[in-house]
């Protein structure tokens, strides 16, 4: 009896603390730091950091793009690329804005902050039981040749996910072996090499990427922007400054019409162009494990699932990254976060109900900026 007063107890505080966690509407909320139980010093100390030391990349991203992947066999920039600004950012505690630095409302390019939003409509579709288990076969969804093959038909959407497929092939007139390729050999070292079991081995490789991507627009039979607008970013009460682009040469027929292929970063231009406030609202959906106001848009296993390690990389789950291997030093392990080129961040500190929003950071400085962070909440 005892243990079922206490349980009936916890329901109601945890129901009531639920009730009134704050959402923003169409303005977001200021507090200061002290009201919230933070050391104002200590967070003035973080922004300063962040607003302070700006990524190195070109600010005109063409420039940057092509000083950064031009040794990649035929490089070419197919997707809308944007010149950027200077460092901003937000931090977000128990909902509420307590810092913000730089153009908040500017829209920019985010490159693989990208992956974290197509993650995003991949745990949507096994929500809705477009896809009916995370270790399925790709090739019982794709059969038009994508993963045809030995190598191929073992792919399965968790590999996809994790960037541990290994998938081999051509995509929009880009080869796998052609993103990121080892410091020596050749094109053909390159396209002779060895597979690896899929699931065994990790590499970054935007190409795959885009292979979830186009395999995910297969599955939803409409356009992922389209998607991601109806199912999360209009109910989190997005703008409609952002953009989810692809390629000049990704558009394929779905049902007689014709839909971009979206690509899950800027590596080859395209990819999300957003403000940072957006950017925020995302994180802030995801710190209360999917749930927004009265709505749960994506289901909290799917919030939890992107933060576990993989097999083949601890550092990284379904399109996310995480700390668990401390490769942030003195920062709790159990942050995760979205990543992209040129010092693009949303940080999820669900531990001190916290998200932090960066743009164009040095990237070496990230981790003294979240030290200062958390430590403000200590």
């Amino acid at each position: 009896m005892k243990f079922l007063h206490l349980l009936i107890t916890f329901l109601f505080f945890y129901s009531a603390y639920s009730f009134c966690q704050y959402y923003p509407d169409h303005k977001w909320e200021r507090k200061s730091a002290s009201s919230l139980n933070m050391n104002q010093e200590l967070l003035d100390s973080a922004v300063q950091i962040a607003n302070q030391n700006e990524n190195a990349v070109n600010r005109d991203l063409r420039i940057a793009i092509i000083e950064a992947f031009s040794r990649e066999p035929n490089f070419e920039i197919l997707g809308k690329v944007k010149e950027r600004d200077g460092p901003a950012g937000l931090i977000i505690k128990d909902g509420y804005i307590v810092a913000e630095w730089g153009d908040i409302n500017r829209v920019d390019m985010t490159f693989s902050v990208t992956k974290s939003y197509l993650s995003t409509v991949a745990g949507l579709a096994l929500d809705k039981n477009l896809i009916h288990n995370i270790n399925d076969k790709v090739y019982n969804y794709v059969w038009d040749g994508t993963f045809s093959g030995e190598h191929n038909k073992k792919i399965s959407w968790d590999h996809l996910l994790t960037q541990s497929s290994d998938w081999s092939g051509q995509q929009f007139g880009l080869y796998d072996w052609s993103d990121r390729p080892p410091g020596d050999g050749g094109i053909d070292d390159w396209r002779a090499r060895k597979l690896n079991e899929p699931g065994t081995y990790y590499k970054y490789n935007d190409i795959r990427v885009n292979v979830l991507a186009y395999s995910l627009l297969q599955v939803w039979r409409k356009s992922l922007p389209q998607v991601l607008k109806e199912e999360i970013m209009n109910p989190i009460g997005a703008s409609t400054t952002w953009r989810w682009l692809g390629y000049h040469n990704s558009y394929v027929n779905v049902d007689g019409l014709q839909v971009q292929s979206v690509s899950g970063g800027g590596h080859f231009g395209g990819g999300i162009f957003i403000n940072s406030l957006d950017h925020a609202r995302f994180g802030l959906l995801f710190l209360r494990n999917g749930k927004w106001n009265d709505q749960q848009l994506i289901s909290e296993d799917w919030v939890k699932s992107v933060q576990k390690s993989s097999q083949a990389n601890p550092d990284y789950g379904y399109l996310w990254w995480n700390n668990s291997q401390e490769s942030w030093e003195g920062v709790s392990k159990e942050v995760y976060y979205a990543a992209g080129f040129g010092g693009n961040y949303i940080i999820i500190d669900e531990a001190n109900d916290l998200v932090v929003v960066t743009r164009w950071i040095d990237n070496s400085k990230i981790d003294d900026v979240m030290r200062l962070v958390q430590k403000s909440v200590e």
